[in-house]
């Protein structure tokens, strides 16, 4: 059984003292659950978020890094550094780092590599575009994106992997995919990994995000090749986050 895991990504939001109460806020409505929960808080919270989840069952990831360990390399983070601040995770190619800052599938296989070079558990994004979609390319482009992002692997390190499908135009919209198409292209994803990975694939958690609610949650939650969300605006409220992690006791 692959362990379901609920992460939010607060993308440019929360200072050092909001991620904390944050934090502090959602350690107690989620404390029993059994679903693994991970936030991930801009650079310059994660200390703080790290901090005040010290003991609890909330793990913390990191929205980027580099894939060289250290370097001339203005205002980027690398991998020992994530560790030293407590980062057990980091997500890598999301669609925004795609769309403004030139991210490729070339970076995004480079990093994976570092990712396990550093023992931080990748949350790798794919996603199509809303014309991507309507031209009907969208498992074509999943496709390319999940062969040339995620090739290289050991059998043991794809079974660590996490993939997070977002499809892009549901990303802040308010637009969700219906949970049969999450399910349809998640499916794909994971035969896909089969192809590169063999058996591996089905240990291989795989998220779907792109304005995840408690509203729908447990509706994607019950697709068979569904593992979890990576959340975006409703993980920056206590209580919203929480509903979804708790998906089950609805």
């Amino acid at each position: 059984m692959r362990r379901p895991i609920i992460a939010g990504n607060w993308k440019m939001h929360n200072t050092t003292g909001e991620a904390r109460e944050l934090v502090e806020l959602l350690k107690p409505l989620v404390g029993a659950t059994d679903v693994e929960v991970v936030v991930c808080p801009p650079f310059t919270a994660i200390a703080a978020a790290a901090n005040a989840a010290a003991g609890s069952n909330i793990a913390v990831g990191a929205q980027d890094f580099f894939w060289e360990d250290q370097g001339a390399y203005t205002g980027e983070v690398s991998g020992p550094m994530l560790r030293d601040l407590g980062c057990r995770y980091v997500i890598i190619g999301h669609s925004e780092r795609r769309q403004y800052f030139a991210e490729t599938d070339a970076t995004v296989n480079k990093k994976l590599m570092a990712a396990y070079r550093h023992e931080l558990i990748p949350i790798v994004c794919v996603g199509e575009t809303l014309g991507q979609r309507e031209a009907g390319e969208t498992l074509a482009v999943i496709g390319h994106q999940v062969w040339e992002g995620l090739k290289g692997l050991a059998p043991d390190q794809a079974r660590e992997l996490v993939v997070a499908y977002e499809p892009v135009w549901a990303i802040g919209t308010g637009k969700t995919a219906t949970a049969a198409d999450a399910q349809e292209v998640i499916a794909f994803i994971r035969e896909t990994l089969g192809s590169m990975y063999g058996a591996a694939a089905e240990a291989v958690r795989i998220q779907y995000g792109g304005s995840v609610k408690p509203e729908n949650i447990t509706e994607l939650m019950a697709q068979p090749d569904i593992d979890g969300a990576l959340v975006g605006g409703a993980s920056l409220d206590a209580v919203s986050f929480a509903a979804i992690v708790n998906y089950g006791d609805h």
